[in-house]
């Protein structure tokens, strides 16, 4: 009796140790909704790809990160075609909202092997509660990308629609092609170089005061303007081409777009 006593404590004791795990990651799809929660650890990342629709992301108000994705369709919409995948590699997570069944995604992009011309009207709207201390890489095609009260490197992308991004700790990685671009850092580590861009839209970047780069700014239709003290070098067309030295130099840092301004603010 006594053997058989302790073996169900350690049965119970695994129980109550294999709970807490367990607890750290669902699940659930319901209809026309997803949903995700779970812990990530600092300095892992969480990302999110889209096709149609809108990413947002805002600031947790503890340590999990949780992911609410919601269906929007109208016409001659086939809703049941959208499906949501995630994906561990590690203490990193992926989520995606795949269109069709051959469809895929990873840290590096959305994957169709369609064209695009079925259209059944269907879009996601992802809504992200970030925590303190994980990156994050968000992405769409068609929608609106928006990240608010991060606190770790950002990349934000999509092809069609704004992105706006800030963090208190960057760097932020940003660019579309239909759309403007703004960006935000209260500070900024590493001494990689950043590309910021579009096609048709204006870029917008707050920098930290001690900014030390060398920057690249190029527009066809629009102004630059800067609150930092530029050091001019090479050819200068100071509306709309220029390259410059920010403080003393360092990690290079490229502005472009064709019809649109750009502008650099002085954080802080």
């Amino acid at each position: 009796m006594r053997t058989i006593s302790h073996g169900m404590l350690a049965l119970a004791a695994l129980v109550a140790l294999a709970a807490p795990a367990l607890a750290q990651n669902t699940q659930t799809q319901n209809g026309d909704t997803f949903d995700w929660s779970g812990t990530i650890p600092a300095g892992s990342w969480l990302t999110i790809r889209n096709l149609n629709g809108p990413v947002n992301v805002e600031a947790a108000s503890g340590d999990e990160a949780s992911v609410h994705a919601t269906k929007e369709y109208h016409g001659d919409a086939e809703p049941q075609r959208v499906h949501f995948q995630v994906m561990k590699d590690g203490s990193n997570v992926t989520i995606c909202a795949l269109w069709n069944d051959d469809d895929s995604c990873d840290d590096s992009g959305y994957h169709s092997h369609h064209d695009g011309s079925r259209n059944d009207h269907v879009s996601v709207h992802f809504t992200v509660k970030l925590p303190k201390g994980v990156k994050m890489n968000a992405g769409t095609v068609n929608g609106d990308v928006s990240v608010s009260g991060a606190t770790a490197p950002v990349k934000a992308h999509t092809v069609n629609g704004t992105v706006e991004a800030s963090t208190a700790a960057g760097p932020v990685d940003a660019s579309t092609v239909n759309g403007d671009v703004s960006v935000r850092m209260d500070a900024l580590s590493g001494d990689g170089d950043l590309n910021y861009s579009t096609v048709n839209g204006s870029i917008t970047a707050e920098l930290p005061a001690g900014l030390n780069a060398d920057i690249d700014m190029q527009t066809v239709n629009g102004s630059l303007t800067s609150d930092f003290p530029l050091t001019l070098s090479g050819s200068i067309n100071p509306r709309h081409h220029l390259h410059a030295t920010i403080g003393s130099g360092g990690r290079h840092i490229e502005f472009h777009t064709v019809n649109g301004s750009i502008e650099l603010r002085k954080h802080g």
